[in-house]
């Protein structure tokens, strides 16, 4: 009896740390929940110092010289868990500054990104042929979200079962079968 309730125990902790935010509980006791995106927005030089956690999509990932990295995020509302919902409409950009190297190719385009950080300030960067304000962020603690792919398109995530068998006529799944073609 005892093992059973221990294997239920075990069960229920993996199904909360699966529920966990993504971002440590000191950082997230440090934000502050009531400023939104689009108040720092406005004027990010107001809200100097201050910790947010915000997230979104990488636009562009630049290292520096001295051995920093700039992000460009375009900002999308954040679930629960502190992903990137995509299902509500963005509120603009911001810049995330790790103070480290981060390789470009694992912080690429499209990818989704949840970021805590303190406020620095703005930077003014040109974004077609205007001058665009964005929101300047220290990347204190930089969560990047796994990929999802599924057969027949791009990387996102795919809720339902998929049976790789299923594309396959019958012939074919008996030929990979018996003759180990995999």
């Amino acid at each position: 009896m005892k093992r059973l309730q221990g294997f239920f125990i075990l069960i229920l902790l993996l199904f909360l740390a699966g529920c966990a935010h993504v971002i440590s509980k000191d950082l997230r006791v440090k934000a502050d929940p009531s400023l939104t995106f689009k108040e720092a927005f406005q004027n990010p030089n107001a809200y100097q110092g201050k910790t947010v956690i915000w997230g979104g999509e990488i636009i562009k990932t630049t290292n520096q010289k001295d051995g920093t990295t700039l992000i460009e995020v375009f900002q999308l509302p954040l679930s629960r868990r502190g992903e990137p919902n995509e299902t509500y409409p963005s509120e603009g950009r911001f810049l995330v500054l790790a103070e480290k190297y981060l390789d470009p190719h694992l912080f690429r385009r499209g990818r989704k990104i949840t970021v805590a950080g303190e406020i620095l300030g703005e930077e003014f960067r040109k974004l077609g042929e205007m001058d665009y304000r964005y929101p300047l962020l220290s990347g204190k603690q930089i969560h990047l979200w796994r990929e999802y792919y599924y057969p027949g398109g791009p990387y996102y995530y795919y809720p339902y079962y998929y049976d790789p068998w299923w594309d396959y006529p019958i012939y074919w799944r008996f030929h990979f079968y018996y003759h180990r073609h995999w």
